[in-house]
């Protein structure tokens, strides 16, 4: 391929050649040209196919469309084909629109050939391997590391690494590997080859169309492993239809020729040597060696797909010419444990597999029964005596197994008939106690259900069956009907006593004792002979129906109980003021008499909610004992129960607020604000360290208070203890208070809470410490100190170094942060710096007078002085 070059000269510039317009005719058809030539080369690229099945053809396909593409290529780099292109597109811009369009899909398919031809250059000698080397060992080997290059390619490459170009690749490689295969396994040499060798062969090239199919599955897991977003998930009946058949062939050609190892040198040699009918054997020499080598004379190939029919067919007939010595085999290594035909009983079963086996050795004797001269040799009569011999160690084995069934049926069967309907399936023997570990358990034993289902086969076997297994058999029907039923009751009566827990076992402690008694007459009383079983099934159930009507009536009853004690604990029993803005925080006391105010009102709500529960518990005890009293005996548990369960709610609802109110005093949120104050000679909090922890401890006190308010109930009832007078007409009230309050669990929060308000005091104090840098100016004796500069006299630059420290003073303290959030308390540091500030100006006050008294006392000394000297002179 050779683009046309033009003849014109093309030495001058670009600007000058493009405005000839002779030159840019020749140019232009020289253009047009290479325009169709590319055109052509494109199109004639996209018609070709690879020259062959393999993979190896597709390889060489994109090789030459990489060849012929680099060529135009690097033709259309030329510098005097550039300057063509410049030359149009400065003349003509208009006119060069075509040929770039064409020039482009060069350039994508030059890279898609090149990128193609380089990648799948990779697996050029892996395919090399496949399809020249010797042996199918050599494609095992080769194999893995194949799919494993594939994969890198599907990984790099911008063009294989979609279906549409992989999944025929793949084809390929499956159809060169199932043609590899073939040509190994070749029928017309491999049954002329020994045994030995035959299987060998047969089995690595199994082996090969196995591991072709395990390495794809592996290598599809190692793609999706390796984070690449393009799974291999292909149209697996594409690539492995004709393997997994191929597969299938060979697994019965090992079959084929480990059945005629195991038939060569039976009895042929011995026939041709005593015989007096050459024909005769000849027929039976004709007929083993139908049965040792079917495939000899195929007329078609058997690893074609199509011919899948006529294969199945012939692999059939062999199988079903299997000769004497193998059914002996099969016979004495299956005697103990048969194999059973589909929904057979054991003894029926084994007797119809001796049968299926005596069968199959009939056809084959059958070839000496019809030659007498056959039968007279020695061999014929070896062979006939060893025929018998099997059938009668058969015929043996189905009479002693039938006797042995016999015998054990007409003993077995009254014995399990007088078994009661039910057992217990706990430890307990006795009903002496009403607890959800017993229960029962159908007694119907299986061995009544597989001497019905034997009674049955040996009939079609044409033995004969006893008059008590015909019996059983014959109430078939009624046994099923009523295990069913009693399953069904049994289940029912399980799943109920599942829903109930202890508290309501006792509280229907009358209901189950009386399903107690009728459940025990199955237990007790009742056989599979008796003839009130389906009333039993009848009471049994309506009595079980009763009962999981009441149980689903107090359910729903206690689910009603139950909403309220949830809504109960989950109560907020710290709720705190929310400042106006997000800067100023409610006081110490306004913010705990805002939590004591909202406690009061959710007190209200709790004890409403607490009051309804005796109401519930007394339409209990209306369905179960049929009064309304709130005190009804029967109910005593379940009243205290129900008691337990509203203490330990209790319990659950003041640990949890306090853990909730611990949780906020850790938070870093500001809640609540206090001041840092002077307090000659101390700075202090205001409130103080003690009145904060003492709000906070009465805080706690008023939440565990809150069950003050829950009043307990008399014994063996739901009625609210009424008030108590003790002394001095001292009323006491019987709540969960006592209780409560003494709770470990509530204790430990408590003391927990009341650790972390002195931590945070504590922290508030450090804090403090640090404006005892200012100590001296509300500590020291001022009077005194002035006393002393007055008397001392010093100079002025000392009452400067005073009045200058002072004044730095007041300076630094407008520097420090006047707010400091410590936990949930937001500490005001602002009357703090104001008192020592007005404390600095104090002193920078009182040095200034004392020091205009010196200056003043000083300045009338000098005049006294200056009137003397003038009166003198």
């Amino acid at each position: 391929l050779k683009l046309e070059m033009p003849t014109v000269n093309l030495e001058r510039e670009v600007a000058v050649l493009a405005t000839v317009p002779g030159v840019v005719q020749s140019l232009k058809r020289c253009a047009v040209t290479w325009q169709k030539l590319i055109s052509g080369v494109l199109k004639e690229q996209l018609k070709k196919v690879p020259e062959g099945n393999g993979p190896l053809a597709e390889i060489n396909l994109w090789r030459e469309n990489n060849a012929d593409l680099r060529a135009l290529t690097e033709q259309m780099k030329l510098p005097e084909v550039q300057k063509v292109l410049e030359i149009l597109q400065e003349a003509e811009p208009e006119f060069t629109g075509d040929l770039q369009i064409v020039l482009s899909d060069l350039k994508k398919h030059h890279m898609e050939a090149q990128d193609n031809a380089k990648f799948l250059s990779t697996l050029e000698r892996h395919l090399k391997n496949l399809s020249t080397g010797r042996g199918v060992d050599v494609i095992s080997s080769v194999i893995p590391s194949l799919l494993n290059a594939l994969r890198l390619v599907w990984i790099m490459s911008r063009h294989y690494n979609k279906d549409a170009r992989m999944v025929p690749f793949l084809e390929r490689i499956s159809w060169e590997i199932s043609e590899r295969v073939r040509r190994v396994v070749d029928l017309q040499t491999l049954f002329k080859q020994d045994t030995a060798t035959a299987k060998k062969k047969i089995t690595e090239a199994k082996h090969t169309l196995e591991q072709w199919k395990k390495c794809y599955f592996t290598t599809c897991i190692q793609v999706e492993e390796s984070g690449s977003k393009r799974y291999w998930k292909f149209d697996v009946k594409s690539l492995f239809e004709k393997t997994d058949y191929m597969v299938s062939i060979c697994q019965d050609l090992y079959d084929i020729f480990q059945v005629a190892e195991e038939l060569q040198n039976i009895f042929i040699p011995e026939l041709i040597t005593v015989t007096e009918n050459p024909k005769a054997v000849d027929e039976l020499q004709r007929e083993v060696n139908i049965v040792i080598s079917p495939m000899e004379d195929l007329s078609f190939d058997p690893f074609r797909v199509e011919n899948a029919r006529d294969w199945a067919f012939v692999v059939e007939e062999f199988r079903e010419d299997v000769v004497l010595g193998i059914v002996e085999q099969i016979f004495v290594q299956n005697l103990k444990d048969p194999p059973l035909y589909k929904n057979h009983p054991p003894v029926a079963g084994a007797i119809s597999w001796s049968r299926s086996l005596s069968q199959r050795i009939r056809h084959t004797i059958t070839l000496f029964q019809e030659e007498e001269e056959l039968l007279s040799s020695g061999r014929g009569q070896e062979v006939q005596q060893i025929y018998l011999q099997v059938t009668k160690k058969m015929e043996e084995y189905e009479a002693q197994k039938y006797r042995q069934w016999r015998e054990r049926a007409e003993h077995v069967i009254p014995l399990l008939l007088k078994d009661t309907l039910l057992a217990l399936s706990s430890a307990t023997d006795e009903l002496v106690s009403i607890r959800k570990s017993v229960g029962f358990a159908l007694n119907f034993s299986p061995e009544i259900q597989e001497i019905i289902t034997e009674a049955k086969y040996m009939e079609q076997l044409g033995l004969a069956v006893p008059e008590m297994a015909r019996y059983v058999a014959l109430q078939e029907d009624k046994y099923l009907r009523y295990t069913n039923k009693l399953k069904v009751m049994l289940s029912r009566y399980h799943k109920l006593m599942e829903m109930m827990n202890e508290a309501e076992i006792k509280l229907l402690d009358h209901h189950v004792k009386e399903l107690w008694r009728i459940l025990k007459a199955g237990h007790k009383r009742l056989t599979w002979k008796s003839v009130g079983i389906g009333e039993f099934i009848v009471q049994c159930t309506q009595t079980i129906g009763r009962l999981e009507l009441l149980v689903h009536q107090i359910h729903q009853i206690s689910e009603d109980i139950s909403s309220k004690l949830r809504s109960i604990e989950s109560t907020n029993l710290f709720k705190f003021p929310h400042s106006e803005n997000g800067d100023k925080c409610p006081g110490a006391k306004e913010f705990f008499d805002y939590i004591k105010c909202e406690q009061a009102k959710d007190v209200e709500q709790l004890v409403r909610k607490y009051s309804t529960i005796p109401q519930l518990l007394i339409e209990v005890e209306r369905r179960v004992a049929y009064t309304n009293s709130g005190k009804s005996p029967k109910l005593a548990s379940y009243y205290a129960y129900w008691e337990n369960r509203i203490y330990q709610v209790l319990i659950q609802l003041i640990v949890k607020n306090l853990q909730a109110f611990n949780a906020t005093i850790l938070a870093n949120v500001p809640l609540l604000q206090i001041e840092a104050v002077l307090s000659a000679p101390e700075i202090t909090l205001q409130p103080n360290d003690s009145e904060i922890e003492k709000m906070t401890m009465q805080s706690i006190q008023d939440c565990v208070e809150v069950t003050k308010h829950f009043v307990r109930w008399m014994h063996g009832t739901c009625i609210e203890c009424p008030p108590q007078h003790g002394r001095a007409d001292e009323v006491v009230t019987f709540s969960f208070y006592s209780d409560v309050s003494q709770s470990p669990l509530v204790i430990e929060q408590a003391v927990l809470i009341t650790q972390n308000i002195q931590k945070l005091l504590e922290s508030l104090r450090k804090c403090l410490n640090q404006w005892n840098k200012y100590d001296q100016l509300w500590k020291s004796d001022k009077d005194a100190v002035l006393d002393r500069l007055a008397a001392e006299k010093p100079p002025c630059v000392v009452f400067d170094e005073h009045l200058q420290f002072y004044l730095t003073v007041t300076q630094e303290v407008t520097q420090w942060p006047l707010v400091k959030d410590e936990q949930f308390i937001r500490l005001q540091l602002a009357p703090l710096a104001s008192a020592v500030q007005e404390n600095a100006k104090s002193w920078m006050m009182s040095l200034g007078k004392l020091l205009n008294e010196l200056a003043k006392e000083e300045l009338l000394s000098l005049r006294d002085e200056i009137q003397v000297g003038v009166f003198s002179l």
